[in-house]
């Protein structure tokens, strides 16, 4: 599928707010502050390393961009820590969610909030102090181009913090037999089935395109950065024989997700 395509229909796909499924099941139906209060604590909830990864003393007072914006937990949280907030998303759902979000905020700037594609940044090169995508990236149709866009607008020193999905996940490696199999018979069905495992909109269908690297992979992509930091995080609850019966937050807590995580964390510096 060409990149100009997969843009076309990711701005239709995640204009539903990413986040909506956790959204209905806590019953959360408006984007009244109280509303959206209790769907940051959901979230934080079941991320609960997420906030560490960005320390005031790293987004005080520096300009930060987020490309994909879902809910707007993430921005929220950043703006409220004091960095001076910009952000992008391909769809127009998330940006009215962000922009909203923002207006309630004292000093922080609603209008710095963009439609746009990570493809093309509408941005100046050396733009930014900070760059965080979480979770987007892997769905643009082409990562080592929104990577390079990245280390565009990125300033000398600047820090990036990107999530993608982990190829060597547990979950993946519990379902590739059954997936392998269902690629000999339906190749398209197949992999569409499996995209949706990460990412369904609330009729089913499958997010249009995801990319699934490895570690070292994802590495190869940060090439030209000075440090790169990279971590598994995120489990799924697993059969209750495998794991002695512990929960998820249980695993979390005991950093299995660190060995066969769904999510990889990068964290790199120019």
């Amino acid at each position: 599928m060409a990149a100009a395509d997969v843009s076309d229909r990711n701005a239709a796909f995640w204009d539903e707010l990413c986040g909506s499924h956790l959204a209905n099941q806590i019953g959360v139906t408006d984007a009244s502050p109280e509303s959206l209060a209790r769907f940051d604590r959901a979230y934080l909830d079941l991320y609960p390393y997420l906030l560490d990864y960005f320390p005031q003393a790293a987004v005080k007072d520096r300009q930060l961009l987020e490309i994909g914006l879902g809910y707007g937990t993430l921005g929220e949280a950043l703006a409220r820590l004091g960095a001076d907030y910009h952000g992008l998303d391909i769809a127009s759902g998330p940006v009215r969610m962000m922009q909203a979000r923002l207006a309630r905020i004292e000093g922080a700037k609603p209008e710095q909030v963009k439609q746009g594609s990570a493809l093309a940044m509408p941005f100046e090169d050396a733009s930014f102090d900070e760059v965080a995508a979480i979770g987007c990236l892997h769905h643009t149709g082409d990562l080592f181009g929104a990577i390079a866009e990245v280390r565009r607008v990125l300033r000398p020193h600047g820090r990036v913090v990107i999530m993608v999905y982990n190829r060597r996940s547990l979950r993946r490696a519990l379902a590739e037999p059954r997936q392998a199999l269902a690629r000999r018979r339906d190749r398209a069905g197949a992999d569409a089935a499996l995209r949706a495992r990460y990412d369904a909109s609330a009729s089913g269908d499958a997010a249009p395109h995801t990319d699934f690297v490895t570690a070292s992979e994802l590495r190869g992509l940060l090439h030209g950065f000075g440090t790169v930091r990279i971590e598994r995080r995120n489990i799924d609850p697993v059969p209750l024989p495998l794991v002695g019966g512990r929960s998820r937050d249980a695993l979390l807590r005991s950093g299995a997700d660190r060995l066969v995580g769904l999510d990889l964390y990068a964290v790199a510096e120019r």
